[in-house]
């Protein structure tokens, strides 16, 4: 498959040390289009809670700046390792990173500095490869590799969090370790070779927070960049500014490239009667704050309007996992959108004058700056490729 075909996929998950309400690793995500790269950062302060992730940040913050912005990775990384302080008692810098630049033809450059070896899978094998040492002074180095992805290969990159977890077990007196993962990746994939980076990364976290016996004692975070074929999902809200095009959305759902998801009732409405098929509406729902979902044939999903669609924008800005024994359309909505690589959302401008009503809450907003809002986020905490055409 040609590589314009392909996609880089890149998701994390993340759990903060126990008593701690912050995670003191920081992941950075920047998609570079016009360029061709992605551009990955996961940072670990060391210690815990709020100064550690202020440290994190600020390290990953540089990083992803400098090596976005086109200047020499190594010159970048080395920078970075001089400018963070020492730990006077440790002897180590307050922030070790490890920097992902990688083309979207599969060229990819990894610099590490101080975290867990990053892991190379090649389906469900591990795939070796040489990292160059290089002295940054202070008695402290780099490790810069340069590889070449396939479609299907995945690279995974955690903090010590993880390769530490269960240290002073009796069992596992140094640690789950790099072994432990290893298997891990491999037995996961070996059941499913589709999986995820989304679910390889939220597995290995998972399996982890295990091992400390299900309270990590470490911030636990792991990052997954896989090369693969863009899972795609169109989103359609709101019906088109002119009627004659009611038949052009509903095209959108005749034989789609990817999933498809409606929110609101008109507009499903609307494209239910363009193809002959009927909405049902799920009565069995029992969230009192979110309506209820609907089903049409040939549509994965099928959700209220305005009120889904804002209670969705704060799950993403809050982030997964969403809180326990919430199924409603928000919920489904944010893990569709989040297992999808490709996101076309097709917004219709026509106003519908339920919204202007002043009793509604403010946060419904107006349809199209909600729309702008979500596709920001979806870009730029998730990295995921979104455009938006309004009709």
């Amino acid at each position: 498959m040609a590589a314009a075909d392909l996609f880089l996929e890149a998701d994390w998950a993340q759990r903060a040390k126990r008593g701690q309400g912050v995670a003191g690793d920081t992941v950075l995500v920047r998609r570079l289009p016009e360029e061709g790269r992605l551009v990955a950062v996961l940072a670990d302060g060391l210690g815990s809670g709020v100064k550690a992730a202020v440290l994190s940040t600020l390290t990953a913050t540089i990083a992803v700046r400098h090596t976005a912005a086109g200047r020499d990775v190594r010159r970048s990384a080395e920078l970075i390792a001089r400018t963070l302080p020492v730990c006077s008692v440790r002897q180590i810098g307050y922030s070790t990173f490890t920097i992902l630049d990688v083309q979207d033809d599969g060229r990819a450059r990894v610099f590490n500095n101080g975290n867990p070896h990053s892991v190379w899978l090649r389906g469900r094998n591990l795939a070796s490869y040489d990292a160059e040492r290089i002295e940054v002074g202070d008695e402290r180095s780099l490790r810069a590799a340069e590889i070449r992805l396939a479609e299907g290969d995945r690279l995974v990159v955690c903090s010590d969090g993880v390769t530490q977890a269960g240290m002073g077990r009796a069992d596992l007196p140094f640690g789950w370790g790099a072994e432990g993962l290893e298997g891990h990746l491999t037995a996961a994939l070996g059941r499913d070779a589709r999986l995820s980076a989304r679910a390889i990364a939220s597995g290995v976290v998972d399996a982890a927070v295990r091992v400390d016996d299900g309270s990590p004692h470490d911030d636990t975070t792991c990052l997954v960049v896989h090369m693969r074929t863009p899972r795609r999902l169109t989103l359609i809200t709101g019906p088109p500014y002119e009627a004659e095009s009611d038949a052009m959305i509903a095209d959108l759902c005749r034989e789609p490239a990817g999933r498809i998801a409606i929110c609101g009732g008109t507009t499903a409405e609307i494209i239910g009667r363009e193809l002959g098929r009927s909405v049902d509406i799920d009565l069995r729902a029992t969230d009192p704050e979110i309506p209820p979902m609907g089903e049409l044939e040939g549509v994965d999903l099928v959700t209220e309007g305005m009120i889904t669609l804002a209670a969705l924008q704060r799950l993403l800005e809050s982030g997964p996992p969403w809180p326990v024994g919430r199924d409603n359309g928000a919920t489904r909505l944010a893990d569709l959108l989040l297992d999808s690589d490709v996101i076309d959302m097709v917004v219709g401008t026509r106003v519908n004058g339920a919204h202007q009503d002043p009793s509604l809450p403010m946060e419904l907003g107006i349809r199209r700056n909600l729309m702008r809002s979500l596709a920001t986020i979806l870009r730029e905490r998730y990295a995921r490729q979104v455009s938006l055409r309004f009709v």
